[in-house]
């Protein structure tokens, strides 16, 4: 019985050091997600990667559109000269990738094709980077805006980091369409999960 007792109170100092660096860990991810910065210096870059979102009914989401439209006021300020959007085919339906659907935007917008690169490939963040970044060493880009929300920015800027971009910068937009509790929860997930992969040499 004593013995018992004993593997059951390990088992629950276990199971509370395993909560406490649970909370830990979640608290350390938020606060990157809460003091990601925004882009409010006048820094001008080569390009500006806008980070894919779904489409809906081959258009871009409210949520999509939060980034490209921060993309386009940017654009307009002469913080890049050319787009890359990229993003490839959603499961929910749609028949154009989402670079393909965030270029059509963009072009109803004014932005002339020529100042459009799409990427259709895509489907995480850190392929979103990995194939951007290899348009950027085709056409002698050096350096980015990588276009995305504020929940999104730590990851992406951490990504960016690893694959060797060139002083990689976040430019992030709020969400007035999205319900942040959730998205950053999932992020917190989705973080740590890069960490492990990044840790184990086995992104993707």
């Amino acid at each position: 019985m004593n013995n018992n007792r004993k593997i059951s109170r390990h088992l629950l100092r276990i199971f509370i050091g395993l909560i406490l660096l649970g909370l830990l860990w979640t608290v350390y991810v938020q606060g990157l997600i809460h003091f990601s910065e925004k882009a409010v210096d006048s820094d001008t870059k080569d390009v500006g990667i806008v980070l894919g979102a779904a489409l809906w009914d081959n258009r871009p989401s409210p949520a999509l559109r939060e980034r490209l439209d921060l993309a386009l006021r940017l654009y307009v300020q002469g913080r890049f000269t050319h787009f890359i959007v990229t993003g490839g085919l959603d499961r929910n339906g749609s028949t154009i990738p989402e670079g393909e659907g965030m270029a059509v935007y963009l072009m109803q917008r004014g932005i002339p094709e020529s100042a459009i690169t799409i990427e259709p490939e895509a489907r995480s963040t850190y392929q979103n980077l990995k194939f951007s970044q290899s348009i950027m060493k085709e056409n002698n880009w050096h350096t980015a805006w990588i276009i995305t929300h504020t929940y999104h920015g730590a990851r992406s800027l951490d990504i960016a980091e690893y694959l060797g971009y060139q002083t990689p910068a976040v430019a992030l937009t709020d969400s007035e369409v999205m319900w942040m509790p959730w998205h950053k929860a999932r992020e917190t997930l989705a973080f740590t999960k890069w960490k492990l992969e990044k840790g184990l040499g086995i992104a993707e």
